[in-house]
């Protein structure tokens, strides 16, 4: 596929889709008439032009839909580090990222001698093994292994063994197991797991049928092959508030929020993140169907009756696959119950779940929590409010009250700091900028004296660090222990994500922040750290589709269409880029934007009022966005001048600066590379 035409324009069910580099078009040519010549559908075509919305986007919907890809792996690859074939490779392994382990979706062909340990391909190229064609030419036993792939009654695995006569070592995982948040919570995290153990081989088999019983196992393996979610996938729907008072729904929302962080460090476990869980709430929706949204194998729901001072917890878990009820329970106890009388119990369940999964580790409370219920209601209500200007300031109060109550509740310590970090940045003013920021940072260290187990607690220290101090070192210190401790939290992978590759560890962010999308599929935030992730890697078609994302879960967010803009700019897309912008014309984001779209158009006083708009605005505080305007014009000495204002006033968007592609043009300049070396990046 890869530099050529589309597809047919049809989406026949079993097709093949071929994805190559330009180069490579004559091998990829003979492997698909040697697919072709064998009756395999293949999705491949040199007969029209390459271009436009309608083309990627029935590209995009092809490997959303083929059963198989083929990407073709040679030297000409290799020495392509950009081209429109590894978007394509990219959607296929996100897509994978989505699959059971025993599904067989990447088939990769390697037409030349390139080894493939030093391969330049995703990730989950690498977890298959490879077949090699020498030129593409396709022998019979190719044709029939790829025909045994298309045909539902093979098993996956067992037909890509043998594919080359290369091996590969096995992929390894160095995932801990967390300990759960609260004794409570750790009694239904501990059931539900069990359960889950137990019902390993329900979930990924199907029972044996008679003769007679054809139209049944039929029916079960359509379904099977329809929705086939990983077997330790599970999605925590929000509680329902059941006690008659609206304004206790944060008490039933914060129990499922806490209940769901827990989970997510629970060792080979996949979690549905928060914000694609909770878009269901209110919404009339059978089980089945949210799971298929969200791609889980068990989902849990439950109810919260609070009266007074106790409290009432219901909750049941349901096998998404088959339909059935695994497990329910009911807890009737007082609110300082809650907290910590269910220790024993929690103990003895996970004692037991610990020897079939969980290796030796045994599951006790949360580290950082607290054994004070009105601490905790007031942690609950400060989780609830909104982060503009208002919201955090009564977010930063009810966390003051929760360290009030409990001054050694480590949890709410680092919830404060990241709550003073995101203020110090985005609202204060003068002093208060650098108060707010040392007030942060003497947080997040009290929380880590009190857990240093608490990945809270370290991704609060890197906040500081990264914004508040520019100290990217140690910035990035904290983001690995951050996801030694949490490796399955959404926020903390997609946060790392997009501050890796600023560091120009572009693989390793761009696989945590996919893995973050993966993990919460229906938060715009996920989608939006992506697109800047690509953008600063300069996959820049990539980041236009990551935006358009972004922007179907949220069409009402206005710096979307200046960051889309941004990137159809550098795409050398003006016209969409112009578009883009204007659409919210008023938006910071989008005034930057349309500063360098309208210079680069020769609407040089339509540029400059733009730039003046975002000035009267926002002052001196966009110092970095003006270095990049000026550098963009081709005013080098006014763009260093502007980033030498930020550099003075640590503006937080100089973590951009090693690899933002509007700053390209200073890169020469020796003023350039003086800033550079003084915000020490790491190596």
């Amino acid at each position: 596929m890869g530099e050529e035409s589309p597809k047919p324009a049809s989406t026949t069910t079993g097709a093949v889709f071929l994805s190559y580099a330009s180069q490579d078009a004559q091998a990829a040519q003979r492997i698909c008439a040697a697919l072709r010549s064998a009756g395999v559908e293949v999705w491949f075509d040199q007969s029209e032009l390459r271009g436009g919305d309608a083309w990627d986007r029935q590209i995009r919907r092809q490997i959303r839909e083929c059963t198989l890809f083929v990407p073709i792996i040679s030297t000409n690859s290799q020495a392509r580090p950009e081209g429109y074939f590894r978007l394509e490779w990219d959607l296929a392994d996100q897509r994978t990222h989505l699959m059971g382990r025993t599904r067989a979706f990447v088939v990769p062909v390697c037409t030349d001698a390139t080894p493939e340990r030093h391969a330049d391909v995703p990730d989950s190229f690498l977890a298959v093994q490879w077949t090699r064609l020498p030129g593409g030419d396709a022998p019979l036993a190719f044709v029939e292994r790829i025909k045994r792939l298309l045909s539902p009654e093979l098993s996956p695995l067992s037909a890509v063994s043998g594919a080359t006569t290369a091996t590969r070592e096995p992929v390894r995982a160095t995932w801990r197991l967390k300990p759960v948040l609260l004794a409570m919570v750790a009694v239904v995290v501990c059931a539900a797991l069990a359960y889950l153990v137990a019902d390993r081989i329900q979930v990924s088999r199907h029972p044996r049928t008679s003769a007679g019983d054809t139209a049944s196992r039929n029916a079960t393996e359509s379904a099977a092959t329809a929705f086939n979610p990983p077997p330790h996938s599970i999605a925590v729907l929000p509680f329902v508030n059941m006690s008659g008072d609206k304004e206790q729904e944060y008490f039933s929302d914060g129990l499922t929020e806490e209940l769901l962080n827990s989970l997510s460090r629970i060792n080979e476990l996949q979690v549905a993140a928060r914000t694609s869980s909770f878009s269901f709430k209110g919404e009339k929706l059978d089980v089945e169907t949210i799971a298929h949204k969200l791609h889980v194998a068990a989902v849990l729901e439950g109810s919260v009756r609070r009266s007074g001072h106790t409290v009432r917890i219901t909750t049941q878990l349901i096998n998404a696959v088959t339909g059935f009820h695994l497990w329910s329970q009911t807890y009737d106890r007082d609110l300082d119950d809650v907290l910590k009388l269910q220790t024993d119990i929690a103990t003895a369940v996970a004692s037991a779940l610990s020897v079939t999964l969980l290796g030796d580790e045994a599951v006790k409370i949360e580290v950082g929590g607290t054994h004070n219920p009105a601490a905790f209601d007031a942690y609950l209500r400060a989780s609830r409010v909104g982060h503009d200007e208002k919201g955090l300031r009564t977010m930063i109060a009810a966390y003051s009250e929760a360290i009030g109550l409990d001054p050694h509740y480590a949890r709410a310590f680092a919830h404060r700091s990241l709550a003073l970090n995101e203020y110090a940045g985005a609202f204060a003013t003068g002093s208060a900028v650098r108060e707010g920021f040392e007030k942060a940072e003497a947080d997040a260290h009290r929380a880590i004296a009190l857990a240093p187990d608490l990945a809270d607690g370290h991704l609060a220290l890197e906040a500081f660090f990264e914004r508040g101090a520019l100290d990217f070192t140690r910035a990035n210190e904290e983001y690995d222990r951050a996801l030694a401790l949490a490796p399955g939290n959404a926020s903390v992978l997609g946060s790392y994500g997009q501050f890796a590759v600023l560091m120009g560890r572009t693989a390793a962010g761009l696989a945590a922040a996919r893995r973050a999308v993966g993990l919460d599929p229906l938060n715009r935030s996920r989608h939006d750290g992506l697109g800047w992730a690509l953008l600063a890697a300069r996959h820049y078609d990539e980041s236009i589709a990551a935006f358009q994302d972004a922007l179907a879960l949220d069409p009402d967010f206005p710096p979307l269409y200046g960051a889309r803009g941004a990137a159809y700019y550098l795409s050398g897309n003006l016209p969409s880029a112009r578009a883009s912008c204007e659409s919210r014309p008023d938006d910071e984001e989008s005034q930057v934007c349309l500063a360098v779209i309208y210079d680069k158009l020769g609407r040089h006083r339509d540029a400059d009022s733009a730039l003046a708009k975002l000035r009267t605005s926002l002052g001196n505080d966009a110092a970095y966005q003006y270095a990049e305007v000026y550098a963009q014009w081709g005013d080098r000495p006014k763009a260093l001048e502007w980033l030498e204002v930020s550099l003075r006033l640590q503006d937080s968007g100089l973590p951009w600066l090693r690899t933002d592609p509007f700053l390209d043009p200073l890169r020469k300049e020796s003023r350039f590379r003086a800033i550079e070396q003084a915000l020490k990046f790491p190596d």
